[in-house]
C-alpha cells in the first residue's frame, strides 16, 4: 500500500487545480492579442513573452504582493490584508485586468462562503467585501485550507503558467508536447519568481509592464476573440 499524501498536499492540489471554479480559463491577459497581432507566432516568441512576464512583472510586483496577502491572512492581520487588497485593486492598469480580478475574486468568494473550512474572521472579511479582488480571495482560500503562504504563491504561479500555455494551445496553435517542452524551459524562471517574491522588500515592489497594459487595452477592442482579457 502506498503512503497517502498529507492533507496539506491535497489542499495545495485543490487550490492549483484548473477545476477550481473561478473561471481562470476565460482570460489570456493580453496573450490572445499578442498572437493575433503577430508578436507571438511560434514557441520561441511565446517563450520570450512569458519569460519577460515572469522576470519583469510577476516576480517584481504581482508575486510579492500576492504572497503578502497570503501571509497577512494566515496570521490574521486583517488591517494589513485590506490595505494590500486596496493596493492590488489600484494596480489594475486596464478595465480588462480590473474586471478579471473582480470576477475571479467574486467566484472564489462564492465558493468559500459555502465551505465549512472558512473560519468566522475570514467570513467577516468576505461579508464586508462583496466584490473582493482575486488576491484577497486567494489568500483567504489558502487560510481556509491551511496552505502555507509560500505554497499558495506557488499554486498561483503554476495556475498562471498553465493558463497561459492553454491559451497558446488554443490560439497559436501549439501542440501539447510543445507546451510541455516550453514548461520545462520556464520552470526554473517560475522558481526564481517565487524565490524573489519571498525576499523582495515592499519598498522595492514595482514593475512597469507597459507592453502588458497596451496588449490588454488593444484586446478590449479586438474584433474577434476567444478570451475575456
Amino acid at each position: 500500500m502506498t503512503a497517502a499524501l498529507p492533507g496539506s498536499a491535497w489542499a495545495l492540489l485543490r487550490l492549483a487545480s484548473p477545476q477550481l471554479p473561478i473561471g481562470g480559463y476565460s482570460y489570456s491577459q493580453g496573450l490572445e492579442w499578442a498572437i493575433d497581432s503577430g508578436l507571438i507566432k511560434d514557441a520561441e516568441s511565446a517563450e520570450r513573452w512569458l519569460s519577460e512576464q515572469l522576470s519583469l512583472n510577476l516576480s517584481r510586483f504581482e508575486a510579492p504582493l500576492l504572497l503578502a496577502h497570503c501571509r497577512a491572512a494566515a496570521s490574521g492581520n486583517w488591517q494589513e490584508l485590506l490595505e494590500l487588497a486596496e493596493r492590488h485593486r489600484a494596480s489594475r492598469e486596464t478595465r480588462e485586468l480590473a474586471l478579471e480580478s473582480r470576477q475571479m475574486g467574486y467566484s472564489l468568494r462564492q465558493l468559500l462562503e459555502g465551505l465549512p473550512e472558512l473560519d468566522d474572521d475570514a467570513r467577516r472579511v468576505l461579508a464586508e467585501h462583496p466584490e473582493p479582488g482575486l488576491a484577497l480571495a486567494w489568500a483567504l482560500a489558502a487560510r481556509a485550507w491551511q496552505i502555507a503562504p509560500d505554497d499558495a504563491l506557488a499554486a498561483w504561479l503554476w495556475g498562471w503558467l498553465e493558463n497561459q500555455l492553454a491559451v497558446l494551445m488554443k490560439v497559436l496553435p501549439m501542440g501539447q508536447q510543445a507546451a510541455q517542452r516550453l514548461t520545462s524551459r520556464l520552470l526554473p524562471q517560475l522558481d526564481a519568481a517565487q524565490q524573489q517574491a519571498a525576499t523582495l522588500s515592499p519598498e522595492h515592489w514595482g514593475s512597469a509592464a507597459f507592453g502588458l497594459a497596451l496588449a490588454s487595452m488593444a484586446h478590449e477592442r479586438q474584433y474577434s476573440r476567444l478570451f475575456r482579457s
